[in-house]
């Protein structure tokens, strides 16, 4: 365990720093496109498909969504705290605000160099790695990574905090939690019925919702604490707070560390989805997506840090495990602190609340990681897998849920984390290596936009190769003043007008 928590360290502590380096490098070169664009992106997300096949933009927001809203957003925020002291909640909304431009680098990217397979549109990182760095081996090894990663490894981090969070809410042993979870994501991914999946991603934006409203009530009941909360939580992100004092560089770690993992930013994880979204132009597709981040992390992940802080439902220790802070004995980090801050201002209610909010949230994004997993798996094979293919990575799923339940919750988040990390790294090292890519995509988007246009993308008016998607014989459409390209069929506009999206 030793030797896992030391390559875990070694790869996230420099990260941290490079993360937000590499956010704000995207914010820079798209000139704050996740601000200054906000008013388009909400339009975006209500724009119907543009296409027969693929998804609209607010399926592709909502499968993202299912994925990064998970477990990070209620334990995730409990362990930042422990080990980094509360100033981490505030360098994790850093990291969301500027991560958010590293999505939608990202995001855009998947919609470039994505592929039809199957009528069904696939993308994501080995994607654009293939094509866009033309680097094809690099785009294999990401792939086999990839797919290990969210099909055999990450699904036990979820399963885990399941297991934990409802074992503490109503003394549920959690091998009959790991045998619920396990059958009922079986039932789904062998061939069993959609409804599940339906009714689990129809409760998600219920469940957020309430989970908001319940950290409303419990800001207002402490209304005094409010800004002394705030201050808290500032002073204790610079070292500047007596009580967390040299804890700066953990807060600055772990608040990175557990964002990233909350919204999974810069890691690839949303753009799968990102891909599968039928859309005019990448960036439209990329401003949706860098929302989901700040849904993900400045609302849902601060809501639960507020509540942990505001209430002092919680324990700090330093890396050689000295106790800083010990207000709740014997309590292990992560969704037991959130449980615990409910509970505190509503007796009775955190514990279950929470354990089924928890629930609801890892189900989903369990679903969302076998897409995710098979889409590599695609992508390796370069075609639909057989059926011993499938079986073996169904298997495997279940088998690392089932595990992950029963296991220790340090166990499955420092291999969680030391998985994260290492795609982390590979993936921000590519999109940086394509961000001349990223700047054509923006600059052609505000300029179509500036021209009164609904924009269209045409990757050989840019200067961009390798985005086969988007080179297909076609209509004539307009895509600026007195200018006319070659379009897909299915982009029926008459010259002069202005395209719909």
């Amino acid at each position: 365990m030793e030797l896992l928590i030391s390559i875990s360290d070694n790869l996230w502590n420099p990260m941290a720093y490079f993360a937000l380096a590499v956010g704000l490098f995207f914010t820079v070169l798209t000139r704050g496109a996740q601000f200054r664009l906000i008013g388009e992106t909400m339009k975006q997300i209500f724009k119907p498909k543009a296409e027969a096949d693929g998804i609209s933009p607010l399926q592709a927001l909502l499968l993202t969504i299912s994925s990064r809203v998970g477990v990070g957003n209620i334990a995730g925020v409990g362990t930042a705290i422990a080990a980094g002291g509360p100033g981490a909640l505030l360098w994790m909304v850093v990291c969301a605000l500027l991560g958010s431009a590293s999505s939608f680098a990202e995001s855009s990217l998947a919609q470039v160099f994505k592929r039809r397979v199957n009528g069904e549109h696939r993308g994501g990182m080995p994607f654009y790695v293939k094509y866009g760095l033309r680097i094809k081996w690099l785009a294999a090894v990401l792939a086999i990574l990839t797919m290990v990663g969210y099909g055999f490894l990450f699904p036990g981090v979820q399963s885990n905090n399941i297991a934990g969070s409802l074992e503490h809410a109503f003394g549920l042993p959690v091998w009959v939690s790991a045998i619920i979870v396990t059958g009922m994501l079986g039932f789904v991914i062998l061939g069993g019925t959609r409804r599940i999946v339906h009714a689990a991603q129809f409760m998600v934006p219920i469940m957020a919702v309430g989970y908001i409203l319940v950290a409303l009530v419990i800001v207002v009941i402490n209304y005094a604490e409010i800004l002394p909360t705030l201050g808290l939580i500032i002073s204790s992100a610079f070292g500047a707070n007596e009580v967390f004092a040299g804890m700066a560089g953990y807060a600055v770690a772990w608040g990175v560390r557990r964002a990233v993992f909350s919204n999974v930013a810069g890691v690839g994880e949303g753009t799968y989805g990102s891909a599968a979204a039928s859309v005019s132009h990448p960036a439209k597709q990329g401003l949706v997506q860098s929302l989901s981040i700040f849904i993900d992390t400045v609302v849902v992940c601060f809501a639960t840090g507020i509540m942990i802080v505001m209430t002092g439902s919680y324990n700090v220790f330093r890396e050689n495990g000295d106790v800083v802070v010990n207000n709740l004995d014997g309590i292990e980090a992560g969704s037991a602190y959130t449980q615990e801050a409910v509970n505190s201002v509503l007796p009775g209610f955190g514990p279950g609340f929470v354990a089924v909010a928890l629930f609801f949230f890892a189900f989903t994004t369990l679903v969302a990681f076998y897409y995710i997993a098979h889409t590599n798996l695609v992508f390796l094979m370069g075609r639909e897998p057989g059926f011993v293919a499938n079986l073996v990575l169904k298997v495997g799923m279940l088998g690392i849920t089932f595990f992950g339940s029963v296991q220790s919750a340090a166990a499955m988040w420092t291999t969680g984390d030391i998985g994260y990390a290492t795609l982390g790294w590979i993936n921000m090292i590519c999109i940086l290596l394509l961000s001349p890519v990223v700047y054509k995509v923006i600059r052609d988007y505000d300029r179509q936009r500036k021209a009164g246009l609904d924009p269209v993308f045409v990757p050989s008016e840019l200067g961009i190769t390798g985005a086969e998607f988007w080179e297909q014989d076609g209509d004539t459409v307009e895509t600026g003043p007195g200018n006319t390209v070659s379009k897909p069929g299915t982009y029926r506009w008459v010259a002069g007008e202005r395209p719909r999206g």
